[in-house]
């Protein structure tokens, strides 16, 4: 499991208002090269977004689903990349004075990478997952702001 932590100065209101909004995801997820498709119901239970990731010429189609959902407390995603399997993305909001901190865990479910898990793949997925974290915050705190 690769686990990243990041002080965001915005309210978990704020940070939450971007995790909520699925057509958003390619701002700040590191590797999205674009959003396809985002359910209107999103982030409920059982939402979709259909995104494709890559870097550079090579890229594939993703879905991510809502597993759990938890308004400016927490959300799960069930990450789908055939075929490469399926990762569990958990991130959870917790207040921190005015500020928010912010906790995201990742841990392959099905496919190859439950059989590459470990210090190699963990670190690469956490040093992503730490540029995914400082563009968030970077949003959320410009945002911030500009309603300030």
């Amino acid at each position: 499991m690769a686990r990243n932590r990041r002080l965001i100065l915005s309210s978990p209101s704020e940070v939450w208002a971007l995790l909520s909004d699925g057509r958003r995801y390619g701002e700040w997820v590191t590797g999205t090269q674009q959003v396809l498709t985002a359910d209107p119901r999103w982030p409920d239970v059982g939402a979709r977004l259909r995104v494709r990731v890559g870097l550079g010429p090579l890229s594939l189609d993703d879905t991510c689903v809502v597993r759990i959902c938890e308004p400016e407390r927490r959300l799960e995603l069930e990450a789908k990349a055939e075929p490469f399997g399926a990762a569990r993305i958990a991130m959870r909001l917790i207040p921190w004075g005015e500020h928010t901190l912010f906790i995201l865990d990742w841990h392959p479910l099905r496919g190859p990478g439950t059989r590459m898990h470990g210090l190699p793949v963990d670190y690469v997925v956490s040093v992503r997952n730490g540029m995914m974290l400082t563009k968030l915050a970077r949003i959320a705190v410009r945002e911030h702001g500009a309603r300030v």
